[in-house]
């Protein structure tokens, strides 16, 4: 299949073979469901991990027959399997690219790119039993199409960048070149910039992060003063924004996935295009510092990969882990990969279309130790042109962990705790500091942050075990 250029795959969706178990030395992939079109199609966005234990995703197509190819869904998928899905009628939404962010409450919030009063894309609250409410529907003048998902801050609100709109002015004619905005929990909606094409960049894709220091780290895919190859950003809750890096080419280009803030405190990422490979530009990995200095630590070489446009993550043994979204040994279905701090890069997974192809989404690294990933197209069915995509697990031998949801907040904070088999929990600290806490279910947990904690490590013990988190966790004042 001939690579679209940066533009087409920016604005428009591919359309492409699962149901096979794949044994590879050290690690174990499994196919969990293919979809048919009938349940959801065309999965985009990374998966998130709910506090039940289950796993929460959206995808594009499917569901709700209202719109031609279906609305789009979010659906929830259990670690063997077992689907369910909730369908967008366009009136509140459709087309969602972005992934899920659950709040403490129990609640998750995403966006669709269109739908909703305007056509032009929504903000919307999920809950669990399946209820859909459209907090904010988006317009062209304050921004529209939003790609990236929300990031849930320190503060309480959420975070997110629209693709297009605001505006139009220079290069970002006849449409804005994007925007960033906050949104509150009741959907309150503040558009805190507008970007301008050059110096700033424009058509942000991404959802972006939040570092220790408040500041907003995020990627606008192209528009800037060095060749138009996109640039890193960064945003205060406030609204000052700065460009911290223009990427040239050769370090990268065209950065379509967001940045993860690493445990050595620099940040980490991936550009759909550019590099130094000796083949072709078919993108980087890279490492950041909060300055913006960059580092590539890998260019890809088709053959192990091609075209990477998601976030990566961290794993528990210190490593990143990460799709491409074409390329490999099959031709050009994909592939999922580990990456060392360092730059060493081992191709985990090759897809064959049979097992999925075109993993758009990154991986997320769930509390039992396994990997969770989806993929655009590929699988079993033959309802959709070329498999309507299919969700995967892959098992790389790290064992389980405890996730706080948030990972930051102030004393007497409410913190929800996500892991496995926590029934027989005995005791809860925060860097030290015993903590109150209520067994919810054997993978939930509910706790306060407790006086005199300090920023740190979680700790949980079982009768059998002790579980840390996975990320420190931050106490705010």
């Amino acid at each position: 299949m001939s690579k679209l250029n940066w533009c087409m795959r920016a604005c428009a969706l591919f359309v492409l073979w699962a149901t096979t178990t794949v044994a590879l030395p050290a690690q174990t992939f499994k196919t969990l469901h293919s979809f048919d079109n009938t349940d959801a199609a065309f999965p985009w966005a990374t998966l998130v991990q709910g506090s039940d234990g289950n796993f929460y995703g959206t995808t594009q197509n499917g569901g709700n027959t209202a719109c031609a190819s279906g609305c789009g869904t979010v659906f929830k998928i259990t670690p063997n399997g077992k689907l369910t899905t909730f369908s967008f009628d366009g009136t509140n939404g459709s087309d969602p690219y972005g992934g899920l962010v659950q709040a403490a409450n129990g609640d998750f919030y995403g966006v669709t790119t269109t739908g909703g009063a305007y056509n032009s894309g929504t903000v919307f609250k999920f809950t669990p039993n399946g209820g859909l409410t459209t907090l904010y529907s988006f317009n062209p003048n304050t921004g529209y199409s939003p790609q990236g998902g929300l990031v849930l801050a320190s503060d309480g609100n959420f975070y997110g960048t629209a693709s297009s709109g605001g505006p139009a002015t220079g290069q970002c004619t006849p449409a804005g070149c994007g925007t960033i905005f906050k949104i509150t929990p009741k959907g309150t909606y503040t558009t805190l910039h507008n970007f301008n094409g050059i110096p700033d960049g424009g058509f942000p894709l991404a959802t972006m992060t939040q570092a220790p220091n408040g500041k907003f780290y995020g990627t606008a895919s192209a528009l800037g003063n060095a060749g138009s190859y996109g640039t890193v950003f960064t945003i205060t809750p406030k609204g000052k924004f700065t460009v911290v890096h223009q990427f040239d080419n050769t370090d990268g280009a065209y950065p379509f996935g967001g940045l993860i803030l690493g445990t050595d405190g620099n940040f980490y990422g991936q550009t759909d295009l550019g590099g130094a490979s000796k083949y072709g530009a078919y993108g980087t990995v890279y490492k950041m510092t909060p300055s913006g200095k960059v580092t590539t630590l890998h260019s890809f070489e088709q053959t192990d990969g091609d075209n990477p446009v998601s976030n990566l993550v961290q794993g528990t043994d210190g490593n990143f882990y990460g799709t491409a979204s074409y390329g490999g040994t099959h031709p050009n279905f994909g592939t999922v990969f580990k990456i060392t701090p360092s730059g060493k890069l081992t191709t985990l997974h090759n897809f064959d279309s049979t097992d999925g192809s075109y993993p758009y989404a990154g991986l997320i690294q769930a509390t039992s130790g396994k990997f969770y990933g989806a993929t655009f197209a590929g699988g079993s069915s033959s309802a959709c042109s070329f498999g309507c995509g299919t969700v995967f697990s892959l098992s790389a031998g790290l064992g389980p962990f405890v996730e706080t949801l948030p990972n930051s907040g102030k004393v007497g904070a409410a913190v929800r705790i996500l892991g496995n088999n926590l029934t027989g929990t005995t005791s809860v600290t925060f860097n030290g500091t015993a903590a109150t806490f209520k067994v919810i279910s054997k993978s939930e947990i509910e706790t306060n942050v407790p006086s005199g904690a300090t920023t740190g490590t979680v700790e949980v013990k079982t009768a059998k075990n002790t579980l840390k988190s996975n990320v420190v966790f931050r106490v705010t004042k």
